[in-house]
């Protein structure tokens, strides 16, 4: 079934609130998804420094911050949220993440970036966003997803959001029926799966035309006419919130709209306790439209 939030802010006032807000809307999805969670947080000074790049890693060694630091020449500073390891460096985004999987390659990296840090986990979301420190996060944009696990197993390098860009994260509502012919026509691009999700055929075709110059409105159709099921799509970027449903709209989506933030969730009960929700524009995104929202 699974469970979908995000906030995107437009009001600066709001954002040393924003791990408050998304806490107290992610607790609402539980039933949604118990198995495993994840969420992205863009914009907090901690686990995204100034100057510093962002990757966010599962299985990580536990040497592995120095082992970084001395094949990089800079200085490496880890932070442990187990089973995620967050690892902040002076150095471009892809570079640190490259230098992980190198360094470190029974690791897989869940998310890099300027912006972004990415965690994920097994068991209860609330319990997890307590662990990782969500409720004092700050930012200026945050996505969460409680996972109910049909398609794959219960793993936290399976659960979401699927973060496989810079500055990008893809977390999904439903699933892809063709998602298994779409990934082999990757693999023989050339790209690369850490699991075995169909959600990250999803995350992996979205990267690659934004790699490619696509804007994510174009990202998002493309992924309409080439992917079968049934889904509700929650895609950002750091500086975009996006929302896509399949041609029947078959998997559910409120959206609330007001001067202070977009906020999306796969029900209105996520959405019931943030602020200015009684003069909110609210709304559930039409088939295969695409909704985006920039910074």
């Amino acid at each position: 079934m699974c469970g979908i939030v995000g906030l995107h802010l437009r009001d600066a006032s709001l954002e040393p609130r924003l791990g408050h807000l998304l806490t107290s809307m992610l607790g609402r999805m539980v039933d949604r998804g118990p198995d495993s969670a994840g969420v992205a947080i863009y914009g907090d000074p901690v686990l995204s420094p100034a100057g510093h790049s962002s990757v966010s890693v599962l299985g990580a060694d536990p040497s592995l911050s120095a082992a970084l630091g001395e094949a990089l020449g800079v200085p490496v500073t880890e932070i442990d949220l187990s089973p995620t390891t967050v690892l902040n460096a002076p150095v471009p985004a892809a570079l640190l993440a490259d230098t992980v999987r190198r360094t470190d390659p029974g690791s897989t990296v869940i998310g890099f970036g300027d912006d972004v840090t990415v965690l994920k986990g097994m068991g209860n979301p609330l319990h997890l966003a307590e662990h990782f420190g969500l409720p004092r996060a700050s930012g200026h944009q945050g996505v969460g997803h409680t996972r109910m696990a049909t398609e794959s197993a219960v793993t936290a390098a399976g659960s979401h959001p699927f973060a496989v860009g810079p500055d990008q994260c893809l977390v999904h509502n439903g699933s892809f029926s063709n998602h298994l012919s779409i990934k082999r026509e990757l693999e023989n691009e050339g790209v690369v799966f850490d699991s075995e999700n169909d959600t990250e055929v999803g995350a992996r075709f979205v990267a690659k035309h934004l790699a490619e110059g696509a804007d994510l409105d174009k990202a998002l159709r493309l992924l309409g006419e080439r992917f079968d099921g049934f889904y509700t799509l929650l895609v950002s970027t750091a500086d975009s919130f996006a929302v896509v449903r399949d041609p029947i709209a078959c998997k559910p989506a409120i959206v609330a709209e007001t001067d202070s933030y977009v906020a999306m969730a796969s029900e209105f009960r996520a959405l019931a306790m943030l602020p200015g929700i009684s003069d909110a524009h609210i709304f559930e995104p039409e088939p295969e439209r695409v909704y985006v929202w920039h910074r």
